[in-house]
């Protein structure tokens, strides 16, 4: 039988900028780099969707982002900034998602045009998502305001919302043309924001680079005082290696079942459904990373004084190790460890979890001891 074969690359590449009062009209960051995609033929369309938070936490910003963009040469700024909520619920909003796709329509944004979104993660990955879906594709830039959108999510490649009560169902793998991290906006963060953010840099040190895990025990009681300069750090470093992992990993749109930057999510990612996000996802993950860490002691993997060392880590962000959702429900199992296969489906074939060979080194294992992980969930319970 004849057949074709059709084989090609994609290239993709992007910047993360570091900076502080994006839209200051003396700052030129985001000036300088539209600059560089404006077009001679013709002016690009921007627009832009704000978390309703920050507008509320900085009053003006709304405008001031408006004064900034209409200033710039080859570029008109939509008719309105769409201001919308933050936080997870706006990944359960469908109608939400729909309107947000109407706007695209609504106001002519093309391919050659820029979907700018300002906010967490949660809203992010909303907007990553309506860009990538309309036309199928659509420019989009980062504005990350949160720690854990600045070292994590943000940077990355992924978007989506939630759907039949499971988290990131729908999605696609859309990278942006661009991150501005702002680490003025993380000065109104509520505190709980501010600790869990932090949680997935102290995941990606323990699996990848046992230096910056060494760096973050030695200042994880500056972080939870919040003093700006080591967090500024500790988000430039996490987000280098995260996406050193995604430009050298060769599997950024993760097309196979190895997610090893998953570290500490497969119960995560249940805990935050099971208590409706009343979890943040950096608490739901901290819980995970404490898990994990203990069944990696249980394996015989981590010397005993190590997995305390993780714990304590947490504990000094003001962070919490165990949830009673861990547990045996009466006579029905810990949901949270029944929804280990859950996980699996999630990951389209073979379990993969990633554990703690030691800190510093994350190895994958394909399957669980469910004994194992009720006693790693009752050391955790005794170290809280």
């Amino acid at each position: 039988m004849e057949y074709l074969l059709q084989n090609f690359d994609v290239n993709f590449n992007y910047q993360v900028h570091f900076t502080t009062h994006l839209f200051d009209p003396a700052n030129d960051c985001l000036r300088n780099y539209l600059h560089t995609q404006a077009a001679t033929a013709y002016r690009k369309k921007l627009l832009v969707i704000l978390d309703q938070g920050m507008a509320v936490q900085h009053p003006g910003l709304a405008g001031q982002i408006a004064t900034y963009l209409r200033s710039i040469d080859g570029f008109d700024l939509a008719p309105e900034i769409l201001t919308i909520e933050g936080g997870e619920a706006v990944k359960n909003d469908l109608a939400l998602f729909l309107s947000l796709v109407n706007a695209i329509d609504k106001y002519k944004i093309d391919r050659h045009s820029f979907l700018i979104g300002i906010g967490g993660g949660s809203l992010l990955d909303l907007v990553g998502f309506v860009a990538a879906v309309s036309h199928r594709g659509v420019k989009h830039i980062r504005i990350p305001t949160t720690v854990l959108s600045q070292n994590d999510s943000g940077v990355g490649v992924k978007n989506g919302i939630n759907f039949n009560g499971k988290k990131n169902f729908l999605g696609a793998f859309a990278p942006p043309q661009a991150v501005f991290n702002d680490s003025h906006f993380l000065t109104t963060l509520h505190s709980r924001d501010w600790n869990s953010g932090m949680v997935e840099a102290v995941k990606v040190a323990l699996i990848k680079d046992l230096a910056f895990f060494n760096w973050i025990d030695a200042h994880a009681a500056a972080l939870s005082q919040r003093q700006m300069e080591p967090m500024q750090e500790l988000i430039y470093r996490c987000a280098a290696l995260h996406m050193q992992h995604i430009g050298n990993g060769g599997d950024p749109f993760e097309s196979g079942s190895s997610r090893p930057l998953d570290f500490g999510h497969w119960s995560a990612h249940k805990l935050e459904q099971l208590t409706q996000f009343a979890l943040r996802h950096g608490e739901a993950v901290a819980i995970g990373v404490a898990l994990d860490s203990a069944y990696s002691y249980l394996l015989g993997w981590l010397p005993e004084q190590d997995m305390h060392r993780v714990i304590q880590v947490l504990k000094t962000m003001q962070l919490p190790i165990w949830h009673p959702l861990l547990e045996q429900q009466g006579n029905a199992p810990s949901p949270v460890i029944a929804g280990l296969e859950e996980f699996r489906e999630h990951l389209g074939g073979q379990l993969t979890v990633t554990l703690l060979r030691a800190l510093g080194r994350g190895e994958e294992i394909h399957e669980m001891d469910t004994e194992k992980l009720y006693q790693a969930a009752a050391i955790c319970k005794a170290l809280q």
